[in-house]
């Protein structure tokens, strides 16, 4: 138990995870998509953690399902005019490397200065498909994190942030901060996944030996309530079970639960008690039309 809780010893090591299940979907015949860096970012120590994935997410399927879904939001912000991406918290991500993307459109990625530097050692000689920055920044600090915001938003008009696999880690007044911080005009959309509280049980059960060191906190009985009293509208959701059955990466001990109606989180009062996770793409009043 001990060598499985060292494996994750912060939360930054999950980007690690997440890459290795990259590199498991890449390798598929039918892969959704294709991750060729996946493998390089997430070393032995991702590799090591996702074999120690529980059941509940065989094959991480659900990371996989995340990924694909927002690799899709991210192409169509672009078609409804985006004009950058902004990754904040982006770990090992390695989407400007292959995504279909002009090779002038600005992409900033933001995260802690050590998983920084190892990246860039990591990619180095590596050309991204679009105009990439990597910025050092302590975004847990207001300050640092209002500071990268003015130079990174200099000159854009509809921008799209990304927080994948972060805000659950947060805790609620974290993520009200986050969120204020990113009601600005610059900011066309808000691109995240968030769990209901009934699965962030769930999951931090499952996961208490993987994830003692980085455990779950953000979790509201009505995330999507929760966004719109701070302003924050949700124009796009996409539960996660139903997208993996969708996209046949449902294990076959889940598929069970399709048979019956899926939690609609537009809709909380009918399910509270049901563990969902959904991609959501928010917009606020703040933000330019």
């Amino acid at each position: 138990m001990a060598e499985t809780v060292d494996l994750v010893s912060n939360v930054s090591d999950t980007a690690r995870w997440v890459a290795a299940f990259r590199a498991v979907e890449s390798a598929r015949p039918d892969a959704l998509f294709h991750d060729p860096l996946a493998d390089r970012v997430a070393g032995e120590r991702g590799r090591a953690i996702a074999a120690g994935t529980p059941r509940l997410m065989h094959n991480g399927w659900n990371l996989v399902t995340r990924t694909k879904l927002i690799d899709d939001l991210i192409t169509k912000s672009v078609e409804q005019g985006c004009d950058r991406v902004l990754n904040l918290a982006a770990g090992m991500d390695t989407r400007p490397y292959r995504l279909d993307l002009p090779a002038e459109f600005p992409w900033v990625e933001g995260d802690l200065p050590a998983l920084v530097a190892e990246k860039n050692e990591l990619l180095a000689g590596e050309s991204p498909r679009c105009a990439l920055t990597r910025t050092a920044v302590d975004l847990a600090d207001p300050a640092a994190r209002d500071a990268f915001l003015d130079e990174a938003l200099a000159g854009a008009q509809r921008a799209l942030v990304l927080t994948e696999g972060l805000v659950y880690y947060l805790t609620e007044d974290n993520v009200s901060g986050l969120a204020a911080a990113l009601a600005r005009p610059e900011i066309g959309w808000w691109t995240l996944d968030v769990n209901n509280q009934a699965l962030v049980r769930r999951m931090n059960k499952a996961t208490s030996d993987l994830l003692a060191n980085a455990p779950w906190h953000f979790g509201p009985v009505d995330p999507l309530r929760f966004f719109a009293d701070l302003g924050w509208a949700a124009d796009d959701v996409e539960v996660l079970v139903a997208a993996a059955h969708r996209f046949h990466r449902l294990p076959w001990f889940m598929k069970p639960v399709t048979l019956f109606p899926q939690p609609d989180p537009r809709k909380p009062l009918r399910s509270t008690w049901k563990p969902w996770s959904s991609v959501v793409r928010l917009s606020h009043a703040a933000a330019s039309r």
